[in-house]
């Protein structure tokens, strides 16, 4: 049964965006390239749950940014980085499926209208709700 659910969920993870995905194995570090930024994503076991830690850079000469969460079963993160105004972020999503952590290829996401619209100098600001319409 589990593996039969970790095949849907490996499955969805690719389907969501026509990315490809693998899984990671505890300690084991995996490259990700998201635009002008490369770096590695790997995860180790806790009390808690999985320790997910992703480093990335720019550069060689550029200050790394590190992005750690703690993912319980059914959990999942993104890290995005967005592109100029009008285009698609590039995505990059690690879903932990029970005792699996998968790892999408990093995925174009076109930006939604209302990103599109944001600008410093906005007379009007963005007005969002919590609530569904």
């Amino acid at each position: 049964m589990t593996r039969r659910f970790s095949a849907f969920a490996f499955a969805l993870l690719a389907a969501t965006g026509g990315a490809a995905a693998s899984e990671l194995v505890p300690g084991s570090g995996h490259s990700i390239q998201l635009g002008s930024f490369s770096g590695a994503v790997y995860y180790t076991v806790e009390q808690d749950g999985y320790r997910v830690v992703a480093t990335m850079a720019s550069g060689a000469e550029q200050q790394p940014v590190r992005v750690v969460s703690t993912l319980a079963a059914g959990q999942r993160m993104m890290i995005s980085v967005p592109q100029a105004v009008g285009q698609p972020s590039i995505d990059f999503e690690i879903l932990r499926d029970g005792k699996a952590l998968l790892v999408s290829d990093p995925n174009f996401v076109p930006a939604t209208a209302a990103e599109n619209d944001l600008t410093l100098d906005s007379a009007e600001p963005v007005k969002t709700s919590a609530t569904a319409p």
